[in-house]
């Protein structure tokens, strides 16, 4: 079992990565690319963008931090990452098969929809993906609410899909319900250095760059699993 875990969460974290990094190479990095022009823009340059104090605490950054030069070394850094969480999220997707298996490789979608919503969808309902030079509340608080939401969502939809009673059911609902209603933490005042539109573009960018990398998880991990299962598929 716990080979059949490890292999599944090795193959699907490795091809949902690459696929992951491809997608932010043609989409998403660009944009970031396009926001970095503004932050490290001369301050003369950008005196249309009105900040106060509070605000650019928020676009504080250390001159002295290491980060990866565009290229090579970019795209490198990016794929690390992006196969570290891969894998991690391909593990944990391969532990629920053991609890309760996919009977057909399309319930993988589901699978994956239920990640995206989680980890994606409820989370960036009240923190927003952010371009470099967007103000942000406290990292330690954002973190708290960020781990409360996903949890709250996965206990949610737990709840409704598995549960057979409605009180279950709607128990589920109010769970999901309980962060958003709390509200989470915000700046002060509210400023970015790149145009609404780019930051608009970059949303939409993230949103659909991760739907597809959640999908992808799901379906390869459970059609991995069934052919293990099924005697079918060797290392």
């Amino acid at each position: 079992m716990i080979k059949r875990i490890a292999q599944t969460a090795g193959f699907t974290g490795l091809l949902a990565a690459l696929l992951l990094t491809l997608l932010q190479s043609f989409w998403v990095a660009p944009l970031i690319l396009q926001a970095e022009t503004y932050e490290k823009a001369e301050p003369a340059a950008v005196e249309m963008h009105e900040h106060t104090d509070a605000a650019m605490a928020g676009h504080t950054h250390d001159a002295e931090a290491w980060e990866p030069e565009d290229g090579w070394q970019r795209v490198l850094s990016t794929t690390g990452g992006n196969l570290v969480v891969a894998v991690g999220f391909a593990l944990m997707l391969a532990g629920l098969y053991t609890l309760r298996a996919p009977t057909k490789t399309s319930q993988g979608l589901l699978w994956g929809l239920a990640g995206y919503a989680t980890f994606v969808l409820a989370p960036t309902l009240g923190l927003p993906p952010e371009l470099p030079g967007t103000a942000a509340a406290d990292l330690a608080q954002r973190q708290i609410w960020w781990i409360g939401t996903a949890a709250s969502t996965a206990a949610g939809i737990a709840l409704i899909v598995f549960s057979r009673h409605w009180l279950m059911k709607v128990l589920g609902v109010a769970i999901l319900a309980v962060p958003h209603v709390i509200g989470a933490p915000q700046p002060e005042v509210h400023s970015m250095l790149a145009p609404e539109a780019l930051e608009a573009q970059f949303k939409i960018a993230s949103q659909l760059t991760n739907m597809g990398f959640w999908l992808a998880l799901g379906l390869i991990s459970a059609w991995l699993f069934r052919r293990k299962s099924e005697g079918q598929y060797h290392a």
